[in-house]
């Protein structure tokens, strides 16, 4: 394993991080200097100074093996939440060790739970640095280094495979140094879109800009402890659906549609699928809002109904009302939303829908060669015929990915679960969706949690964002490295 590779690598994403808390900083001056300043330059410094270490004394090389790609995968995430947790645990107030861990591993995975039962109480900087974790975790800190490695370099190739999933990569064609830029102009031109939008209907320039990171990276942090409702404004509202929904979307498609002014590329089997399962949960919870008497106008039922069914699905966390009190059709689809959750090639989390629908086909084909033992039957995606060595890695994710629910679920019992939260949390926090139902519902939090429970939780994020094998990868290493020295 080359250490120094890694050092230098893993010293770009913590420069990132330090980046942002110099503008948070910037933040708190501009505000006559709060009570997050002391916190934010104390985290910059400190943050800066590892980052830039590597570069002083590392010689640089673009020599990198797959164990090192993985590990600086790894190590980026993992340092990036610890050092990014400096500026809430030095601030204090409700920021324990473990609150202040949870809250940045919820931000840099964009995930959006938080502890917070009170936000507008922490210093407008400090809200800053919150969204702006969303905005480096929807990116992504390792492809924040992409864009600055050579594009001939090979740290840059095996990175984006690593860091990109393959399936990102089905419905346009692009060569694999374009995809990182792909993926980067439409982010950016997103959060773009997202803040003037926001500022035209309404918002205050602080809100739009903190709001439009958060929704832009899929992640859910407000500046408000009632999140979008506190507004009040139904057209806020509409734009946060249409944003959330864009976020949602497969990166490289978005691209494709504007490079030729057409929505073509949009018409494929997976749009076609997510549009489909957006409408009829929509619909569905819609209408037992109404006749349940949850809501008082059709207008409302449906706002409330729609908003909520993309969040969840985007894996976005916003919300405009209470879900804890809602029946238990609503809640079941929103859960079931959490679970598949976007596309492949955009911020969400969750199985992603390209998965299901592999997994069905596969199923369909597997029905068919019982049927019919002697024919022959392919798996295609649109025009693209899938192979084997491509079905089989998705359903063994899906497989993982249902194993590390209940095994998340039933840790979650043994260490203690007084509120009942063990499932639904497991899922949410996997699935990166952030809020779930009850007390960490739409409009609850994470505070009443057991600091065990947290642990567990903010485990899952990670497991989550970096979808899964890149830290079995890692660990499966460290532990054969250990098995190998001791034979």
């Amino acid at each position: 394993m080359n250490l120094k590779v890694i050092s230098r690598n893993v010293g770009i994403a913590l420069l990132v991080s330090a980046l942002f808390m110099f503008l948070s900083a910037m933040v708190s001056l501009r505000d006559g200097g709060d009570s997050a300043l002391a916190p934010l330059l104390i985290s910059f410094t400190i943050t800066f100074i590892v980052g830039i270490f590597p570069f002083i004394f590392v010689r640089k090389t673009s020599q990198i093996s797959l164990k090192d790609g993985y590990m600086i995968i790894f190590l980026s995430w993992l340092l990036s939440f610890v050092f990014g947790a400096m500026p809430y645990a030095l601030w204090g107030g409700p920021f324990t060790v473990v609150n202040a861990w949870f809250e940045s591993v919820s931000g840099f995975t964009t995930t959006g739970a938080t502890i917070l039962d009170n936000v507008e109480g922490l210093p407008r900087s400090l809200l800053f640095w919150r969204s702006a974790t969303h905005f480096i975790g929807g990116l992504g800190v390792v492809v924040f280094l992409l864009l600055i490695i050579p594009t001939s370099s090979p740290v840059r190739l095996r990175l984006t495979n690593m860091e990109l999933s393959s399936l990102s990569r089905e419905d346009y064609r692009s060569r694999a140094n374009r995809t990182v830029y792909i993926f980067a102009y439409v982010y950016i031109g997103l959060c773009v879109v997202a803040f003037f939008s926001y500022w035209a209907a309404g918002m205050g320039a602080f809100d739009a800009i903190n709001h439009a990171m958060s929704v832009c990276a899929a992640g859910g942090f407000s500046t408000k402890t009632l999140s979008i409702g506190a507004f009040d404004s139904p057209l806020i509202s509409l734009v946060t659906i249409v944003l959330m929904f864009l976020a949602s979307v497969h990166f490289g498609l978005i691209f494709v549609s504007l490079a030729g002014r057409t929505l073509r590329p949009m018409r494929n089997p997976v749009m076609r699928f997510y549009v489909t399962m957006l409408v009829a949960f929509s619909v569905v919870s819609s209408l037992s809002l109404k006749l349940q008497g949850i809501d008082e106008s059709w207008g409302r039922a449906f706002l409330d109904g729609t908003f909520h069914v993309v969040s969840y699905a985007s894996s976005t966390g916003f919300a405009i009302s209470d879900n804890a009190a809602w029946p238990m059709l609503p809640c079941f689809l929103l859960m079931l939303a959490s679970l598949v959750c976007g596309c492949a090639g955009s911020t969400t989390g969750g199985m992603k829908v390209d998965r299901v629908i592999v997994l069905f086909k596969a199923i369909h084909m597997q029905i068919q060669k019982t049927l019919y033992p002697s024919s022959v039957f392919e798996v295609r995606m649109g025009r693209r015929v899938l192979h084997d060595e491509e079905i089989y890695p998705q359903i063994l994710y899906l497989a993982l990915f249902f194993l590390l629910v209940g095994f998340s679920a039933i840790l979650c019992l043994l260490v203690g679960d007084p509120n009942g939260h063990a499932l639904t949390g497991s899922i949410s926090t996997l699935a990166n969706v952030g809020p779930s139902l009850g007390s960490i519902g739409s409009l609850g939090n994470y505070g009443a949690e057991p600091n065990p429970l947290k642990i567990i939780f903010s485990v899952n994020m990670f497991l989550g964002r970096v979808e899964i094998y890149p830290i079995f990868a890692v660990l499966s290493s460290i532990f054969n490295r250990k098995y190998q020295g001791r034979a």
